[in-house]
C-alpha cells in the first residue's frame, strides 16, 4: 500500500494540468507516506518503543539509545495516522499499538503519581541514569509536559480504536497529573494556581523544592519554575489534567497571556496592551504583544510548536473563536512576516530542532518578538535579537532594530504546523526547501536547513516527524486525530475554552 500511494502520488503530480486541490492532496499524501517511513523506522523490534532520533539513510544501527515518553505519544499519533491513510492496515495498526501498550506497563514509574521518567532506553525500557551519548549522569526526572504528549497519544489511542480502549485506558488511568499542581502558586488572592515543570524523586543537584501537592507517598523535589506562561506546549498537561479531573477548571485562566504591563515586569519581552478580565473567580490580564502592524498572545520563546503543536489534537480555533481562533492564523502570519519580510531570508518556520551546524546538537528557534522570554529564542546562528523597550519604563530604553539577521536556521515540521492556517504558504516553503536545499530523504523532509549557509540537518527525531504526520493526517482526512483525542473527556474543555475573548487581537 505504501508503495502503491507514492506511485499513485507521483503519476497525479506529473499529470497536467490537475486541479489545485487535487495537488495538494497528493503531495501531502507522499510527504505522509515517507515520514511514516522514518517513524517505522526509529522503533526498536524488542520493545515496540521508538528511539529519540535516527539518521538520514534510517540505518537502524543509528537509532538513538535514548526515549522519551513524549516520543512513544508521537509513535502513538503516527500509528493511528497510517491506519487512516491505508500506509498500514487495521490490524498491523493494533499489533504495533498492543506491542507499545504492553512494554509502557512495564516500565518503571513513579509509584505514588504513576508518572513515567523522562529518558529510557527504547531497546531495554530501563530508566536511563548515564546519558548514552557522553557518559554523563542523568538524575531521573519526571516532567509535566513529557507526560503530557504521552497521555496525549493514549487518549488518541482510546477515541480511534475501541478495542484497544482498555489497554490504553489501564496506562493511563495511573498517570495523575495532579501531582504537578501546585495551588499557592499565583498567591493567596488568586484562587487558581500553575504546574511545575516536573519533579525528582531522588534530591538533584542545583535547585529544587522539597514538597508534595497530593500528600501521597514521600515528597519530591519539584523544579524551582512554574509553567506561567500560557500560550506554550505545555497547556497539554494542563488541558488532560483538568478534563480528567486531576486539576480544577480554574487553572486554565491562572497562567498569563502576557504578564502584567507595569515596569515591575520589565524584562518580558515588550510592554503588553489588553484588558482585564475575570473567568471562574481568576483575575486575567488579556495583553497582547504587538509585531508588524498586528497584535497577538505570544508564546514563552517565539517559536511555532509552542503555538501549535497542541492543536493538532485540540480543537482550539473551533473551540474558542474568540480566543485561539484570532490568535492562531496571526501567530503563523507572523513568523511568516518574519522570515519573508523582517529578516528577509526568503524561508520561514521556527521552531526547536537539531541544529544544522551540530554544536549545541540541538537548539531551540523562534521569532523573538513574539516571545515573552525577553532574550527569545531567536531565528539565526548569530542569535540576533531585538528590544523595543519598554514603554517609559527607565530600565528599558528601546534599542536600534539590527541592520541585518544572521543565517536562518528552518525547521520543516513549523510549515506543517501552519498548514491548517496557511495552506498555500505552507506547501510552497516546503517545496522550496526541498528543490533549493536537498531537505528531503527518505524519511521525508531532514529535520532543518540553515538557509544562510545551505547546512541541512540530515536526521529525523521522533518529535518533529509526528508532529509532520499529525498534520498531514489532520488536512488529509478531515481532523481525524483531532476526533480520535475528543473523543472523551477532553470534550469536557470545550465550554471552559469558548469562555474566552482575546478582543485586543487584532490586525493582519
Amino acid at each position: 500500500m505504501l508503495r502503491l500511494l507514492t506511485v499513485l502520488a507521483t503519476v497525479a503530480a506529473l499529470a497536467t494540468p490537475l486541479p489545485a486541490e487535487a495537488t495538494r492532496h497528493n503531495v501531502l499524501a507522499t510527504y505522509a507516506a515517507d515520514t511514516w517511513r522514518s517513524m517505522a523506522a526509529l522503533v526498536d523490534p524488542a520493545t515496540a518503543l521508538p528511539a529519540d532520533n535516527i539518521d538520514g539513510a534510517l540505518d537502524p544501527a543509528s537509532r538513538s539509545r535514548y526515549t522519551s515518553p513524549t516520543n512513544v505519544g508521537m509513535y502513538l499519533w503516527a500509528t493511528v495516522s497510517a491506519r487512516h491513510l491505508g500506509l498500514i492496515r487495521t490490524g498491523e495498526a493494533k499489533d504495533r499499538i498492543r506491542r507499545t501498550l504492553t512494554t509502557l506497563r512495564t516500565l518503571a514509574r513513579h509509584p505514588a503519581s504513576g508518572q513515567f521518567y523522562n529518558w529510557y532506553d527504547p531497546a531495554t525500557g530501563a530508566v536511563l541514569r548515564t546519558w548514552p551519548v557522553d557518559g554523563s549522569t542523568v538524575h531521573p526526572f519526571l516532567s509535566s509536559v513529557d507526560n503530557g504528549w504521552l497521555a496525549s497519544g493514549l487518549l488518541t489511542v482510546a477515541g480511534d480504536l475501541p478495542d484497544l480502549a482498555g489497554p490504553a485506558w489501564s496506562v493511563l488511568s495511573g498517570m495523575d497529573f495532579g501531582f504537578y499542581y501546585d495551588p499557592a502558586a499565583r498567591g493567596a488572592d488568586v484562587p487558581a494556581g500553575l504546574i511545575r515543570g516536573g519533579f525528582w524523586d531522588e534530591q538533584p543537584p542545583g535547585c529544587s523544592v522539597l514538597d508534595n501537592y497530593r500528600d501521597r507517598g514521600p515528597e519530591v523535589w519539584y523544579t524551582c519554575h512554574h509553567y506561567g506562561a500560557f500560550n506554550t506546549e505545555p497547556r497539554i498537561a494542563s488541558y488532560i489534567g483538568i478534563a480528567l479531573g486531576q486539576i480544577p477548571a480554574a487553572h486554565y485562566f491562572a497562567g498569563w497571556r502576557t504578564f502584567p504591563p507595569t515596569c515591575d515586569w520589565s524584562w518580558q519581552e515588550q510592554q503588553p496592551v489588553g484588558h482585564d478580565a475575570t473567568y471562574l473567580g481568576v483575575p486575567v490580564f488579556e495583553g497582547t504583544y504587538a509585531y508588524r502592524g498586528m497584535r497577538l498572545v505570544p508564546t514563552w520563546g517565539g517559536s511555532m510548536f509552542e503555538a501549535l503543536m497542541v492543536p493538532l489534537v485540540v480543537p482550539e480555533e473551533t473551540w474558542g473563536p474568540r480566543s485561539w481562533g484570532r490568535n492562531h492564523p496571526r501567530y503563523v502570519k507572523a513568523q511568516i512576516e518574519h522570515g519573508l519580510t523582517e529578516a528577509r531570508y526568503g524561508y520561514w518556520g521556527f521552531s526547536p530542532s537539531n541544529n544544522p551546524d551540530g554544536t549545541p546538537p540541538y537548539r531551540e528557534w523562534g521569532v523573538d518578538a513574539i516571545g515573552m522570554d525577553g532574550p527569545g529564542y531567536t531565528s539565526d546562528v548569530q542569535r540576533t535579537s531585538v528590544d523595543d523597550g519598554f514603554g517609559d519604563c527607565p530600565d528599558r530604553p528601546a534599542v536600534p532594530p539590527p541592520a541585518s539577521f544572521g543565517d536562518g536556521v528552518v525547521t520543516p515540521h513549523a510549515s506543517f504546523l501552519a498548514l491548517r492556517y496557511a495552506p498555500h504558504a505552507a506547501l510552497s516553503n516546503l517545496d522550496k526547501l526541498r528543490r533549493d536545499f536537498g531537505a528531503y530523504g527518505p524519511g521525508g523532509f531532514y529535520d532543518a536547513v540553515n538557509v544562510g549557509t545551505g547546512a541541512v540537518s540530515r536526521t529525523y527525531l521522533a518529535l518533529d516527524q509526528g508532529m509532520v504526520l499529525a498534520a498531514a493526517t489532520n488536512a488529509l482526512r478531515g481532523d481525524v486525530l483531532r476526533r480520535a483525542f475528543t473523543n472523551g473527556p477532553i470534550a469536557r474543555l470545550r465550554p471552559l475554552i469558548a469562555m474566552e475573548d482575546w478582543r485586543d487581537v487584532q490586525g493582519g
